[in-house]
């Protein structure tokens, strides 16, 4: 990783406990590399960097409180000596050229193996950056709609409400609409995403960020 006495030492936040395990488990087997600590959430982390100082942040993007892209910006603005590693499940373009613009040094699948972790590490180290063939791919799409430039406000709320479980009657009853009403406007939401049910549109919601999971 650097010069070969030298010691790479890492932090990971996500906030599942298992996810963590698993990437300190698969830092394990890198030479050189130490865990220094695990946290759960974007405000954890930096408050976490005013006390010690890591040569790389590995983080989730969804994380409760401040997510993972927030605390990316302002790790750079702060600490821009830190390098920033996002490992994620979301390979959508926009979120991941918000990483990039943000100033991450890397962005990976969280389904990443041990060989390209450690690949990414080295060079992230070495070099400053590290872009494998499925982020490129990603990089070089053409750019979707948002789903602000899709859907009316009221439109994102009504999909918001659904994706979260919520019944046409519940939600309904929260704005001020009838059910029927709420129905008409999941089909013209669906209509406008391409989706076909409910389970499709709960994904979607995920995807983009209107709910967590």
């Amino acid at each position: 990783m650097r010069p070969e006495s030298s010691t790479v030492h890492v932090v990971i936040a996500d906030d599942h406990p298992l996810v963590r395990s698993g990437i300190r488990s698969l830092l394990s087997t890198i030479q050189g590399v130490v865990v220094l600590e695990e946290l759960g959430s974007g405000t954890e982390l930096l408050e976490l960097l005013d006390a010690i100082r890591p040569d790389v942040v590995i983080t989730d993007v969804t994380m409760p409180g401040m997510d993972g892209l927030e605390a990316l910006r302002v790790i750079r603005s702060r600490h821009p000596s830190v390098r920033v590693i996002v490992l994620s499940m979301h390979d959508e373009p926009e979120i991941v050229k918000r990483a990039i613009r943000f100033g991450a040094a890397a962005y990976l699948r969280k389904d990443v193996s041990g060989f390209e972790l450690a690949a990414a590490l080295q060079t992230v180290m070495i070099t400053g950056s590290y872009v494998n063939a499925g982020i490129a791919r990603v990089l070089m799409e053409p750019r979707q709609p948002s789903v602000q430039e899709l859907l009316t406000a009221r439109q994102i709320q009504i999909l918001t409400m659904l994706a979260s479980g919520q019944s046409s009657k519940q939600v309904g009853f929260a704005l001020g609409l009838s059910p029927k009403t709420v129905d008409v406007h999941r089909a013209r939401i669906m209509e406008k995403l391409g989706l076909r049910d409910l389970p499709s549109l709960t994904m979607y919601a995920v995807r983009t960020g209107l709910i967590k999971t």
